[in-house]
């Protein structure tokens, strides 16, 4: 699995969002004016030829719908972010956010009670 552009996350955040749909559908699902219709055409081609989209031809529209999951795609670059740049500890990336002051001591809580959580499962 190919790591995706910025552009191409964003039209497959929308894709995503939609499941099946054609180019307009899509466009309608992305922020307002984050790319003009040729660009996301242009961009689905390509995620197409990635492996990220299927498509099937209906009439003589394409229809086009996700190959890979949101999950799988997070799964997938999370693991390898964190075995990058966090010496493949979750710990070291904790430790950055609570440095950064991006997570406080309230949402650590909540993690430590989800982990406990899950871990009695």
């Amino acid at each position: 699995m190919e790591k995706l552009t910025r552009q191409e996350e964003e039209a497959m955040q929308a894709i995503w969002k939609t499941g099946e749909g054609n180019v307009k559908l899509f466009l309608e699902n992305l922020p307002s004016e984050a790319m003009p219709y040729t660009t996301l055409a242009s961009t689905i081609k390509n995620l197409e030829k990635k492996g990220y989209l299927s498509s099937r031809l209906i009439g003589n529209a394409y229809l086009y719908k996700p190959a890979v999951t949101e999950d799988e795609y997070k799964k997938k670059f999370m693991n390898g972010f964190v075995k990058e740049y966090f010496a493949d500890s979750y710990k070291e990336l904790v430790n950055f956010f609570v440095e950064e002051k991006k997570l406080s001591a309230k949402e650590l809580k909540e993690i430590i009670d989800l982990i406990e959580r899950s871990g009695s499962k």
